[in-house]
């Protein structure tokens, strides 16, 4: 049973959730990060998005980013918008959330600066498209996909990442786990009138990643580096990860989250039963290396003190609503009952913000390795953190 990895208190936790209750705590956090990024006319400066809250920060604000092609989450704070008004019905919530997703409509018509587009475009025009089914969001959602598709490479499979980083880590084509959640935005633009072909890369891309990204166990690595000329794998590194065999948290998330949304597109089982894979060597790990259902931010970190992730945590409840339908049986309840239990672990003081800021949650870890946003509120836990309440508010 899935659920030996939770302890008895651990799944008697589940039963606490009150999710409308958090829905109205992410409501009125959103409110009060409103206020404080209202300037002194009353006006928002859309283009800077909030990014994080740092553990030693003494304001309750979001530090916030200019949204550039290369500040990658730029799109979570429109989502997180869109979402709330998707709960509340507040008509100044979409007017922010049309505003801050307007100040990121420049990426569609820009050279990709990498693979983030995804991330940028489809988590912030797409949850707006969800509300208001308004064609311009939908083409500028096929704009970018067509532009995110300019960084496929035949030859090895699948989209690059950062081109910035192949010459000076000479790799001469990178792929991140990260990456998978980009396919997403392609898959949907080829569902809706765009290019057909999009499809096709998206699962090329997901097929080729499924075969050179993993060890035997199903725990992926951060990076695979591939020869343009052959084509072939050459290896598998991190970046953000603890080593280059360890298992970076987030990074197994992204594969949780990425799979399963690979079945719900394609429907093709071979996606579904990866997704299983790659899940339940998370919670098996999870249940070796912590002491409740919020992960390290490494599984292989050997300091007993290591930061937490909130933000895997997350994303990886998201992904299992999702996937305990598509399972079904007793399997599928399992992972339900799992990403219950976390969203419930979540929701308590030990990981909520609660009055200290105005961030939905607390310690989320970004890059360890290069020391950034450590323990920190971070803009994309919130971002999973509300898509998952809502989904199982709504039995999505």
């Amino acid at each position: 049973m899935l659920l030996t990895v939770c302890a008895v208190n651990f799944a008697l936790s589940a039963q606490t959730l009150d999710v409308d209750k958090q829905l109205a705590y992410c409501a009125h956090q959103v409110n009060r990060a409103l206020k404080l990024l209202q300037r002194a006319d009353g006006t928002y400066d859309y283009t800077m998005e909030p990014r994080n809250i740092l553990a030693g920060d003494k304001q309750q604000g979001w530090n916030c980013r200019k949204a550039t092609p290369d500040e990658w989450c730029s799109g979570f704070w429109p989502g997180i918008l869109w979402m709330d008004y998707a709960a509340t019905s507040d008509e100044n919530i979409r007017r922010q959330a049309e505003g801050y997703t307007q100040s990121l409509e420049y990426l569609a018509h820009r050279p990709a600066y990498d693979h983030d587009l995804g991330f940028l475009v489809f988590c912030s025009f797409g949850k707006g498209y969800e509300q208001n089914h308004d064609n311009g969001y939908k083409q500028t959602i096929l704009d970018t996909a067509d532009t995110l598709a300019t960084l496929f490479n035949p030859k090895v499979g699948t989209l690059l990442s950062w081109p910035r980083e192949v010459k000076p880590r000479h790799w001469p084509h990178n792929t991140i786990m990260d990456n998978m959640i980009n396919l997403e935005m392609l898959l949907w633009a080829a569902k809706n009138g765009g290019n057909p072909l999009l499809r096709d890369i998206a699962i090329m891309h997901a097929t080729t990643t499924m075969k050179h990204h993993f060890r035997p166990d199903g725990s992926c690595y951060h990076v695979a580096v591939y020869d343009t000329i052959s084509g072939d794998f050459i290896k598998g590194v991190t970046h953000q990860g603890y080593s280059d065999n360890s298992m970076w948290s987030r990074g197994q998330s992204w594969a949780i989250y990425g799979y399963t949304m690979m079945y719900r597109y394609t429907h093709d089982r071979v996606f579904l039963d990866f997704a299983q894979k790659v899940t339940d060597i998370y919670l098996k790990r999870l249940h070796e290396t912590n002491d409740d259902l919020i992960p390290r931010w490494d599984m292989d970190d050997p300091d007993p003190q290591a930061a937490k992730d909130a933000s895997t945590a997350c994303v990886v409840a998201s992904a299992l609503l999702d996937l305990s339908r598509y399972v079904g049986g007793d399997k599928g309840e399992e992972y339900r009952q799992f990403a219950i239990t976390s969203l419930a672990q979540l929701s308590t003081p030990r990981y909520q913000s609660g009055k200290r800021n105005v961030s939905f949650l607390m310690h989320s870890t970004g890059n360890h390795p290069a020391g950034g946003e450590i323990d920190a509120s971070i803009i994309y836990a919130d971002y999973y953190y509300l898509e998952a309440l809502l989904k199982l508010k709504h039995n999505l």
